[in-house]
């Protein structure tokens, strides 16, 4: 079974930009252009065109038209919802009982919890139904939801809770004591709801409210604009910063990713591994529902390659969407948008609704092949899907804007066809005796080898070249006992003949792991800082 799942994976995967979908052979989505019409990317910049209206609800503008398209028979019998747990249970919802069902939820946080519209709230969930319907029930009440992964400690989520002055916050078992570590610095915090099959002293039980709960509830009026959802980042920098999201930018501007981008219809079946804490959960939601297909999602507390191949030779799943490291578990392969010349490595082109730059401190653009940073035209119009701003931090907003330009951190270059190439965080890029070497391309080249389960690349001090490229190494299990001095001369010469020799790691320590956020970013700051002070 796992054999015939990974020869329907190596057929079917790719990696867009930095993340990826796979797919199996089916039909052609009933929004596209007509079968004879070959796709192309300018036709599908051109097909882009969205339009703003004053107020948007995804709950009652998109999920309740599903709801009357299923009721008249002419969506196919696909679930809005399909979850397992990998032991046999079960939980299948169409559009109508997602509707039901998050209009009891909405009852129990505007009635019992006592939300407004504007309050905000934490929710800490693992891949369980209740965090999809906590979703869509706080759309509908106007709540601004703050997403974590359950991986956070009490001071994170002391953190999070001050900084967002959240009225609320909603939990499982697993987080309520770290809560309750913490609550009584929370001045803001007024009610604790657990999503559980028990109870617990002072938590409000979302499973006795929600079967006492009328069904029938009012849809909050909201703005385009207004804010629909924060997400705290996780920089490798400084403390996490709220970035703030409005209903459209993620209920239309995610229509790109799930129309153009995964090439979503009503028929297919979607999964997205993301843990529920991270920005990329919200695709589960806005790019599957916003064109009707099923959101798939498994219990799968951690990730796990025996798990994934198994549910995709078992479940009708026609699109998968994860994140390059996960690939990497799996086979390690590059592609980029549907009608698009493949060029191994590059970021790809811009997605619709985007005028992308390359360019320089002073935000002038840049001319093919050379290297700046890459940035998002935000002046006259700011994209849909780009967040609104950092949350409560003004100064912050500001200093991400350069001209007429967002700046995205990234430093990168664009060919002479408009394909993109990224070379690394702006402060990860290293100076050495001049030549400039992006952390990305040493570390791609390292992982090529088998004997590379990660590795992080950054700047070490060096008396003659000012600084040189240093890997920090973790081995696979079947290196580690091999000699470190043969093992680093082999690794060197492998990246020697994988991109240009001037990029290789003069330097390299063999590690047994790396510092990395709460998101699982790799803390190259740390390792660069550590690096320095050694001399």
């Amino acid at each position: 079974m796992l054999a015939a799942a990974m020869r329907c994976l190596l057929k079917a995967l790719s990696i867009v930009s930095l993340h990826a979908s796979l797919r199996r052979s089916r039909q052609l989505c009933c929004q596209s252009s007509p079968a004879q019409t070959p796709f192309s990317y300018e036709l599908m910049k051109q097909q882009y065109r969205p339009e703003v209206p004053e107020y948007f609800n995804f709950a009652s503008d998109v999920l309740d038209r599903w709801t009357e398209v299923e009721k008249e028979g002419k969506k196919p019998k696909n679930p809005a919802l399909w979850w397992v747990d990998g032991d046999g249970e079960e939980v299948k919802w169409s559009f109508e009982e997602l509707g039901v069902l998050s209009r009891k939820a909405a009852n129990v946080l505007s009635g019992a919890c006592s939300l407004q519209c504007g309050d905000r709230v934490l929710l800490l969930l693992p891949r369980i139904p209740e965090w999809w319907l906590l979703n869509v029930a706080c759309m509908r009440t106007g709540t601004v939801l703050i997403p974590g992964t359950q991986q956070l400690t009490a001071k994170d989520i002391l953190y999070r809770l001050q900084k967002s002055k959240a009225k609320g916050i909603i939990t499982d078992d697993s987080v309520a004591s770290a809560v309750e570590s913490v609550e009584a610095d929370c001045q803001s915090l007024k009610f604790k709801l657990l999503v559980s099959e028990g109870h617990r002293e002072g938590w409000l039980s979302f499973k006795d409210l929600l079967k006492n709960a009328p069904s029938d509830h009012q849809c909050a009026t909201t703005k385009s604009q207004h804010p629909m959802a924060i997400y705290f980042t996780s920089g490798t920098t400084g403390a996490p910063k709220m970035t703030e999201h409005s209903h459209c930018s993620y209920g239309i501007g995610l229509t790109v990713s799930g129309r153009y981008w995964l090439n979503l219809t009503s028929s297919d079946i979607y999964w997205n591994t993301s843990d529920t804490g991270w920005a990329k959960a919200a695709w589960s939601i806005f790019s599957a529902w916003s064109q009707g297909a099923c959101v798939f999602v498994h219990k799968m507390p951690q990730f796990s390659p025996p798990a994934v191949l198994e549910s995709l030779s078992r479940y009708p799943i026609t699109v998968f969407c994860s994140a390059p490291t996960a690939y990497r578990m799996l086979v390690l392969v590059c592609g980029n948008f549907k009608g698009m010349e493949i060029k191994p490595g590059s970021m790809g082109k811009p997605s619709p609704g985007y005028d992308v730059k390359i360019i320089d401190e002073n935000g002038n653009i840049l001319p093919p092949g050379k290297e700046g940073e890459i940035a998002i035209k935000v002046k006259p119009t700011r994209p849909l899907f780009l967040f609104t701003c950092y949350t409560d931090d003004p100064e912050k907003t500001k200093a991400t804007v350069r001209g007429d330009f967002y700046v995205t951190g990234d430093r990168g270059l664009m060919d002479d066809n408009g394909y993109f190439w990224f070379v690394g965080r702006a402060d990860d890029v290293i100076n050495s005796a001049g030549y400039r070497i992006g952390p990305f391309e040493v570390e791609s080249a390292l992982i090529e080898h088998p004997a590379v389960a990660e590795s992080a690349v950054v700047s070490s001090p060096d008396p003659i070249r000012g600084e040189v490229v240093k890997a920090f190494v973790v081995l696979t299990p079947n290196y580690i006992s091999h000699d470190p001095e043969k093992m680093m001369k082999e690794l060197q010469d492998h990246v020697k003949k994988a991109t240009a020799p001037y990029k290789y790691p003069r330097k390299m320590e063999f590690v047994q792991e790396l510092p990395k956020t709460i998101s699982g970013k790799i803390r190259r700051t740390e390792l660069r800082q550590k690096e320095w002070r050694r001399y």
